[in-house]
């Protein structure tokens, strides 16, 4: 079900807690709340709709991935941009890293390991930042 967006500070600041099979509703609750902003959002993290849980859903041009546990385990290509955030008003600046390497789960818990580059690896870092209570 399509949730509202997040907007208090206080919780966006917290860490989430990582993710169990017992979360799958949150999975389907990114996916509709993404699938509503699609026009103006290209990824969200769980506390963005009030969820303190390490699940993100991230646009692709293959389409949108959920990652459940994701952590980045390899960057390289540091380079400074502007983002904007459902979550915030204005944009803001923000180190990134032009290619990441990320493990994940998917939706059935099943792990994954893949590089990223681009957008895609930028979007990825963002919504973590989210997960780890970071506020760009």
């Amino acid at each position: 079900m399509e949730q509202p967006i997040v907007t208090d500070i206080e919780l966006l600041s917290k860490i989430s807690r990582p993710a169990t099979p017992a979360d799958s509703q949150i999975i389907e609750d990114l996916r509709d709340t993404l699938a509503a902003h699609h026009d103006e959002c290209v990824g969200l993290a769980a506390n963005m709709i009030g969820s303190l849980t390490r699940i993100i859903i991230v646009s692709t041009e293959k389409g949108d991935v959920v990652m459940v546990n994701p952590t980045i385990t390899k960057r390289t290509g540091i380079y400074m941009t502007k983002e904007g955030c459902l979550s915030l008003t204005d944009v803001h600046r923000a180190t990134r890293f032009e290619n990441v390497t990320v493990v994940w789960q998917d939706a059935d818990f099943t792990r994954h390991m893949r590089g990223f580059s681009g957008y895609t690896a930028q979007i990825i870092q963002h919504e973590v930042d989210h997960l780890d209570g970071k506020i760009i």
